[in-house]
């Protein structure tokens, strides 16, 4: 590979390495690192993004994709319509709008960029972090919230722990908040499970400490939505068992093990008060939410509904692009907490972009996860079964994910991105390289129409 590639396509792959660390580490700099710099810091990423858009375009590497192209022109007609018959902040409107312009493009260059070979090396570096990031989560758990594990954005001392159960608070881990703790392990548990029943070249010893992470971590984040993920990923292991019979005593294995540590570590006090927690946080949040139903199939469902609902009490053209998200709320009120419009992802859409714009931003989303889905279970069938886990285990945050919250925003990007990548054929990743070798052809030849 490294006889095709050029340095400058090195600088492509490093840019979304660098993308990748910062999702991961943002919130310790904001936290601990540079808390003064906490504002500046939550768009970290947007001159990565501007790098890894505009370089790309430079080497004939930005791909001609219809619905990337048709949600840019989508999001700058929004931007318009916020400014004459919205809510008429620029920075509010710009703020909105790069979730879009900045970061959904990211989805189709991270998958012309890299390869397979990238997708499971970065899946290994995160195996890595994952106990670690666990033993983080504990200490944070025990300690109390003006502790300096649990400091706020901006160094504060209050904390930056959310509401759990029996007194404790759900940690943060190394991000602003504490959804990052449920993407990260949910991203960590894709390739843990895929690695257990596929025999790629990986560490095992690092393999089974991730796995003591990931089981150590879901009764410590106290977090409904991380044992959701995880048992999205498990599910997309049964379908992939069951369309690869031979993968069936591999999963039998692992099961019975992972079954008798939770059992061993249920009976340690220092994981069996979380045990306590967790379950309780669930028995409350399903007696307020009207049980199982309430807790999985109304949140996904039911804020789909209500978002449609709602629409005709909005203007047309929506309230303006941005003033759904935290810190346009900040900016236009100057209060972060709450929100303006809606908490869910497509009540903000629809409420910000209106009913036309807010529904085609929407209709997007589902074509680019009815594309990866479909694609996916193709192989399946092949026996690769890569791209069907690192889809199956995230195409709800995809589809209705809280992008303005910004490490929602990173993950889902990255995942999606990473999920294009495993599905690309190798040969066309070296002849879009090999042609990027010749600037004057890259020049006056289209970009490559890779996932049309």
């Amino acid at each position: 590979m490294s006889k095709v590639m050029s340095d400058q396509n090195k600088a492509l792959k490093h840019a979304i390495w660098a993308y990748f660390l910062l999702i991961i580490f943002e919130g310790a700099l904001r936290k601990w690192v540079l808390p003064q710099l906490a504002n500046p810091l939550l768009v970290v990423r947007d001159p990565i993004a501007i790098f890894l858009i505009g370089y790309s375009w430079y080497k004939g590497l930005l791909p001609n994709n219809l619905m990337m192209y048709g949600m840019m022109a989508l999001t700058a007609a929004a931007v318009i319509t916020a400014l004459t018959l919205g809510h008429g902040n620029l920075t509010v409107a710009v703020y909105g709008a790069r979730i879009f312009l900045l970061h959904f493009p990211l989805i189709f260059i991270i998958g012309t960029i890299f390869t397979r070979e990238d997708v499971l090396k970065m899946g290994e570096v995160t195996l890595w972090l994952t106990l670690p990031m666990a033993i983080l989560i504990a200490v944070q758990f025990y300690s109390p919230q003006s502790a300096f594990v649990n400091w706020g954005v901006g160094g504060s001392d209050e904390g930056a722990g959310f509401s759990g159960a029996n007194g404790f608070f759900r940690p943060p881990a190394t991000f602003s908040f504490t959804n990052g703790t449920a993407q990260f392990f949910g991203f960590s548990g894709i390739f843990c499970v895929y690695h257990w029943l596929k025999s790629e070249k990986i560490n095992k010893l690092i393999l089974i400490a991730a796995s003591i992470g990931i089981l150590i971590a879901i009764p410590f984040s106290i977090s409904r939505t991380l044992t959701f993920m995880l048992g999205l990923t498990v599910a997309c292991a049964v379908v992939a068992v069951w369309r690869n019979p031979e993968y069936i005593k591999k999963m039998v294995v692992v099961g019975v093990c992972m079954v008798a540590l939770v059992m061993v570590l249920r009976e340690t006090e220092l994981l069996g008060t979380a045990i306590d927690a967790f379950m309780a946080r669930f028995t409350a949040a399903s007696e307020v939410e009207g049980g199982m139903q309430g807790t999985f199939v109304d949140r996904f469902l039911g804020g789909m509904y209500d978002a449609v609902l709602e629409s005709p009490n909005l203007p047309f053209f929506g309230l303006g692009i941005g003033m759904g998200t935290n810190a346009g709320n900040q900016l236009l009120t100057g209060d972060a907490t709450g929100f303006l419009i809606s908490e869910g992802e497509w009540g903000r859409l629809i409420g910000e972009m209106g009913v036309l714009f807010g529904c085609t931003a929407i209709l997007i989303r589902a074509t680019l996860v009815f594309k990866l889905g479909v694609r996916a279970l193709a192989k399946i069938q092949k026996g690769d079964i890569l791209p069907w886990m690192i889809f199956g285990s995230s195409f709800v945050g995809i589809l209705q994910g809280q992008w303005a919250q910004p490490t929602n925003l990173g993950f889902n990007v990255l995942i999606a991105g990473l999920t294009l990548a495993s599905l690309k054929p190798q040969r066309l990743y070296y002849r879009v390289l090999k042609k990027a070798e010749k600037p004057e052809a890259v020049r006056h030849s289209p970009a490559p129409r890779v996932y049309g």
